[in-house]
């Protein structure tokens, strides 16, 4: 009997860490990953070796939709902060600044976010789904309307909401993320800001944009945090806002 348990135990621990690791696998088997991975990973493996990275990493993106910029910061399980790691040039911009409120305004969201699709089929080249619209935008949107959804970070340079880095670009972040998910990452966030929200940034901004400003500054609770501790802020989700701690 201590022998069936022994081995029900043994069973138990290693099945997550074989479902984690038969994610790049399973990603293997399309064509573009297999293609991104030959043309990118010789590279990025050494970079990250160079970086501290080498034996995994978590991955959180951060993307600031005035500057056109979005960076990939990583960090080991051994380490409590985020380190910048690359940072790449959007090469397509939707909208304007302010947050996506329905379906067809062609507005790139704001907000905390995480992937939830690993496309390698995408019409994009490769693309990485993004879980809008959560509760916050759903208030926004209200009842007796659609909040349009399908927002990626992706290939090729077109975009009516989205987030397009070229085909070359999603390569190199697509990969990332397989490497971090593969490394046991369940949820790699995303956070979407208008700008750098900097107080001279919000200053500026919001002359322009006054209708924005009160849902900025909840937004900037998240930029400040990360900045200040570069760890992840506990961002909560309560009666259509954001709450961080």
């Amino acid at each position: 009997m201590k022998y069936l348990i022994l081995f029900i135990s043994l069973a138990t621990m290693t099945l997550p860490m074989q479902a984690q690791k038969s994610f790049k696998q399973e990603q293997l088997k399309f064509e573009r990953v297999r293609t991104a991975y030959d043309l990118k990973w010789t590279l990025l493996e050494k970079e990250l070796q160079k970086a501290g990275f080498g034996d995994g990493f978590e991955m959180l993106m951060n993307a600031y939709k005035a500057e056109g910029k979005v960076e990939i910061w990583l960090k080991t399980a051994k380490q409590d902060k985020f380190t910048l790691f690359k940072t790449y040039n959007a090469c397509a911009k939707s909208g304007t600044l302010g947050p996506k409120a329905i379906e067809g305004d062609l507005q790139t969201p704001e907000g905390f976010y995480k992937i939830n699709v690993f496309n390698p089929m995408s019409l994009y080249h490769l693309s990485l789904g993004v879980d809008y619209p959560n509760a916050v935008d759903k208030a926004r949107t209200g009842k007796d309307r659609k909040t349009g959804g399908d927002i990626y970070i992706h290939g090729d340079c077109v975009t009516i909401g989205c987030i397009p880095l070229t085909d070359d670009k999603i390569r190199e972040v697509y990969v990332l993320a397989v490497e971090a998910r593969n490394s046991g990452q369940k949820d790699i966030p995303v956070y979407i800001f208008p700008f750098r929200m900097t107080n001279a940034n919000m200053s500026k901004y919001s002359k322009q944009y006054q209708q924005h400003v009160a849902f900025w500054k909840t937004l900037q609770l998240g930029f400040d945090y990360f900045e200040k501790n570069k760890k992840m802020a506990k961002v909560t989700q309560v009666g259509g806002k954001y709450v961080v701690k």
